[in-house]
């Protein structure tokens, strides 16, 4: 179930969503130019590695300090390949150049760099003892996610299944994608290394900090427009045949 586009139109470039889609594609071909060795190196200097913030002798042991926070943004700018890229950075353009059109530029920025920290804040939490580097802007883009529900609940999705197109409600598809991710996290929990190598509980603290923090922003003045909802126009006042004359009738009547 794959979003291809929303409703929701903006009447300018959402540039800051450009912009980041910009920045992570530059730190990927920069990952992408390294060595093996030095790529490793990279990865474990400013991906996220929970373990070096909740077990300080294993940190002093890799060589890692424990109170280098880098690693909460630094590693939601950073991908393990290009499907990882495109996949995020698609959804990023899709749902982010709406949330951006709503609730201004600067604002946009300051709350998906907001949302990152929080969704790797979530993973390390719940992951605690885990060594593996993470990577990726999932944890982020699922606060878009968040502040776009809550945003646009009437908005419209066209979304890919399969083969098959489908439009659904954005609300429906915010429901099913939230359930399957928390699902996902607790089967996680109770059995290890099932999660395919992905990071659910930064998709869930992401969505959840998306969620919580829109109500706390001032939105900007709002120049969206969601094509599937329908718009009303005001009656036209219409002149009766005689006042619709511009010329008053002669004395010949």
């Amino acid at each position: 179930m794959f979003p291809i586009k929303d409703s929701i139109r903006i009447p300018f470039a959402p540039v800051v969503t450009y912009a980041l889609i910009l920045v992570n594609a530059l730190v990927f071909f920069y990952q992408s130019s390294l060595s093996q060795s030095e790529a490793h190196a990279f990865a474990i200097e400013y991906a996220l590695i929970p373990r070096r913030y909740f077990d300080p002798a294993w940190a002093a042991y890799a060589g890692l300090s424990g109170t280098d926070y880098l690693p909460f943004i630094s590693g939601t700018f950073m991908h393990g390949g290009w499907w990882h890229l495109i996949l995020n950075m698609w959804l990023l353009f899709v749902f982010g150049s709406s949330l951006e059109g709503r609730v201004g530029r600067w604002q946009f920025l300051c709350f998906y760099l907001l949302c990152g920290v929080a969704a790797s804040y979530v993973h390390a939490w719940f992951n605690q003892l885990s060594d593996v580097p993470t990577l990726g802007a999932s944890g982020a883009i699922a606060g878009v996610f968040g502040g776009y529900a809550t945003t646009f609940p009437r908005a419209r999705l066209t979304i890919l299944i399969l083969i098959f197109v489908f439009r659904v409600p954005a609300l429906f598809f915010w429901l099913v994608w939230f359930g399957f991710q928390f699902a996902q996290g607790f089967t996680d929990l109770s059995e290890p290394n099932t999660g395919g190598g992905i990071a659910w509980w930064a998709h869930i603290g992401g969505f959840a900090a998306g969620v919580a923090l829109i109500p706390l922003w001032r939105f900007a003045p709002d120049r969206t427009y969601d094509e599937a909802q329908p718009r009303f126009l005001p009656p036209v006042a219409t002149a009766s045949p005689d006042t619709a004359r511009p010329w008053k009738p002669g004395p010949w009547g």
